[in-house]
This record gives structure tokens, sequence and C-alpha cells, in this order.
């Protein structure tokens, strides 16, 4: 039920979303979709007329977690999880991933220096893709992890997706090297463009088995697919497992909010609606996104965060930081006080089904409650004869197959379309009422904005365009 504060808020901006959301502009919607914001008005109305207070609450499975790579008894990590787990619901946010947010910066000065001092001149200069994952352990993206995965953890999320713990977790997150002078029992310095991001405790070293890792992760062995190029020819032939111990985040162009600090920008007690991307958003994107508050298992209430992915994708990927400004610019543009902004510092593996859980995994420690599954999610096609390693719907599949274990529940992707009658409407109904779809595909697009040719604005937002102009 909602506060009364929250009511008073709601009421007259659900009022007029009511009254203004069936014309055929750019926020263009079905009537159901008005009627639906009519009756959360109606009900925020109610809320005040009666001055009734109340508190949401939530329930998901809670998992023993492992406090670094050291096992906890099971009472002791039940205990734990369940006590952040209240904490999480009384603070009006879903509770991390194994019930813990782990935060690895350490911030007393002298404790840093003799971490450095330990590494004994060792130092390994990281990869783009590497900085995003030390960046991600550091601030409890990749919660409960503590660090990079030892052989047993490895092992275990490559063949079952679950952690020893029984936790589910997507992929594994490793450290790789070809330093046969890195041993167990060594720190080292892990340094990015300049900068000491942590020290990282080497506990283990281990040769893994990456042709059963691409195999089982991406569902492909076949140097065809990029996240099977990258572990076979990017990565070192050694992993390395072991704790983090975070200095600083890495400096960047886009700025990356921690776990801690976009739960901290979310409204309590509310469904928030994750959206994950890693290229421009178009119009349809944000018809979908702001149309996925209306799904049955969305509350009235929900907002939307839009978490785009800015770290390396695939090698013809809009590149990270002109992303970001397309993102910036359209979040000036819409100014939608329901839709929420930050960026995620991850590297994507393109593994479909596998990929899925682990952005459900990694919003959910976002503070997220509901992750918006798209078409062939994270899939990623032969780049000899363009045939997709992936089903349409595999990532959806998987995904609500796990849905209830993790405790973030799936909203399919609709299937928006634009017609001339009645502008953005979801194929079904275009097919229903006959209407005329106008379609203009990536490939064309990109072609038509090197050509300099006019984009139709329909499908793409004049701001969003003119920052892809100006970084082509």
């Amino acid at each position: 039920m909602e506060t009364l504060k929250q009511a008073q808020a709601n009421f007259p901006r659900l009022a007029i979303r009511a009254a203004t959301t069936t014309t055929a502009t750019r926020t263009t919607t079905t009537t159901a979709r008005a009627t639906k914001l009519s009756a959360q008005a109606l009900a925020a109305r109610k809320t005040l007329a009666s001055v009734s207070f109340g508190l949401s609450s939530s329930s998901n499975n809670v998992f023993s977690a492992r406090s670094g790579h050291h096992q906890m008894s099971t009472n002791v990590a039940t205990a734990a999880a369940a006590a952040a787990d209240t904490t999480a619901v009384l603070e009006g946010k879903a509770a991390p991933h194994g019930g813990k947010l782990s935060d690895l910066m350490v911030t007393d000065e002298a404790e840093r220096s003799a971490l450095i001092a330990a590494c004994e001149g060792r130092t390994i200069e990281l990869s783009d893709r590497n900085a995003c994952d030390v960046e991600l352990l550091m601030v409890g993206g990749f919660s409960p992890l503590e660090g990079f995965m030892n052989q047993e953890e490895y092992e275990s999320v490559v063949e079952t997706m679950r952690l020893p713990s029984g936790l589910l977790f997507g992929l594994p997150v490793v450290m790789d090297t070809d330093d046969d002078s890195l041993a167990a029992g060594m720190k080292v310095l892990l340094t990015y463009n300049g900068q000491n991001l942590a020290v990282m405790e080497i506990e283990s070293t281990y040769k893994p088995n990456k042709p059963l890792e691409a195999k089982k992760c991406y569902g492909t062995s076949s140097l065809e697919h990029p996240g099977v190029q990258m572990i076979s020819m990017e990565r070192g032939g050694t992993y390395m497992g072991g704790k983090i111990h975070g200095l600083e985040l890495p400096t960047r162009v886009f700025p990356c909010k921690t776990p801690a600090e976009v739960r901290s920008m979310l409204p309590a007690n509310v469904d928030v609606v994750a959206f994950q991307c890693r290229n421009p958003v178009h119009k349809a994107h944000y018809e979908l996104f702001t149309r996925a508050l209306d799904a049955e298992n969305v509350g009235d209430d929900g907002v939307v965060l839009v978490h785009p992915t800015c770290g390396p994708t695939q090698d013809d990927d809009i590149p990270g930081v002109v992303r970001y400004r397309t993102y910036e610019v359209l979040k000036e543009e819409t100014a939608d006080p329901k839709v929420n902004w930050a960026y995620l510092p991850y590297s994507m593996h393109m593994a479909g089904p596998r990929e899925a859980i682990q952005h459900m995994i990694i919003r959910k420690n976002y503070g997220c409650t509901h992750f918006i599954i798209g078409r062939d999610m994270a899939g990623s096609k032969s780049c000899l004869d363009g045939e997709d390693f992936y089903g349409a719907y595999d990532a959806q599949d998987l995904a609500k197959a796990n849905s209830e274990e993790l405790g973030v529940k799936t909203v399919p992707s609709l299937n928006i379309v634009y017609t001339d009658e009645e502008g953005y409407v979801t194929a079904d109904i275009a097919s229903d009422k006959g209407l005329s779809i106008k379609k203009l595909s990536g490939t064309k697009f990109r072609q038509m904005l090197r050509a300099g040719e006019d984009i139709p604005e329909w499908f793409a937002f004049k701001s969003v365009v003119k920052v892809l102009r100006e970084n082509s």
C-alpha cells in the first residue's frame, strides 16, 4: 500500500499521464495503458482520502553466501544472509544476490600502502575487459564474490551454472595470465591506464578447460563465436583465483555508479525494472521499456532503471563513450521521472541464455526486482555465415526457469512496431487492425547515418542522431 507521501506525489502525475497517453505521438500507448494509469490515479486518490500507511515487503530465496573464498558454516552463512535480507526489506530495496552486497574497497591509507608494498613490484596491466571485472568485484556488482574464482568455483560455474555453495551464477569471473612467475601465496598489483586499481591475493593458479568452458557457457566451441574467440585467443593460458582488495575505481569518461549508489537513488518499496542495452536507445526501445511498467507483474508505482553496458562489446558495436553520450542527451531530452539512468562497467560476452542470468544477478545487486528479457538477448551470429548461435527465445526461457530462485521477475520484451495510423503499437495490434507498418533495419540506419541522409523521426531521437553523426 502507498504511503501518504507517495500518494500525494503520484496522484497528479498519474492523472496527467492517464489523460495524455492515448494520443498518437511519440508516447502513444494503447487504451489499456491509459485505463491502467487511470486506475493508478484512482488508487492514489483513495489513499489520500483514507490516509492509510503501509510497508511493502517481498520474499526472496536467500542462499548461504561465501565470504571471500573461505566457506562459512551453514548456520553462520544463513544467519548472515537472513540479516542482510531483513535490512534490505526494511530499507525498501531488494536483497543482493546471496544476501550481502560486497564492498572490497580499502579506505585505510596505511593498509593500502602495506598491500602495495607486499606486491614486491609484481604488476598486471589489465585489459579493458579485466578492468571491468575488477571494478564490478570491488563495488559488489558480482556479489557475493569477493575475488576472482578459484578452480573449484570456476569448474562449478562452468559445468552447473552454480557456485559450490549452490548459488546460481551465470558465467565464470576469472583473472588470466601467461606469466609463469606468478604463484599462489603472492600478491600482485592490478594496474590500468596508469592507475593502481587493486591488489590481488593469488590463492591458486590453474589451467582452465577452455573447450569445455566454451561449450558449456557459450553453447559452442566454434571460433566463429566472439566469446569463444575471446577466451581462446585473448585470455592467457593460466587462470588465477583469489581475493581482491580495491584501491581506486577506474577513471572513465562515463561515470559508473556503484550498486550502493544506484540503490540510494532508487525509490524505496517499489518495483524496479531493469533495461539492459549495448546500443543507442531509439524510439522503439524507449516505448519498450516505458511500457514495461504496465506489465501485469509490475506494481503500479514501479520505475525503470536504464542500465546500459559501456564496456567492451562486439568489434562492430558503437564505442562505449559514444553510446554514453547518446544516453546523456536522451536522458535530458525525455526527463521522465519514472526512468532512472546509470551505466554499467561490464564487458559483454554475447553468451545468450547464460549471459541473461548473469545480467539478472548483476541488476539484482544494483537493486532491481524485474528484468526485461529481449528477443535473442546477448545473442550472437557466426562471423562466417551469419547464422544465429541461439534461438530467439532461449534467453527468455532460461531466465523464466530461474526467475523465482533468483528473486528477479522477468518482463518479456514487447514486439513494438511503428504504424502510419497510430504510431507505436504492439505487433499483434497492428496485425489485428491491418495497420501500415514502417520498418528500418539497423544496417540501413547505419548506412543512412554514414551517408548523411535524413533519419526518420519516427525511428530515432534527433538528439541521439546528432551525437552519432558528430562521432562517426
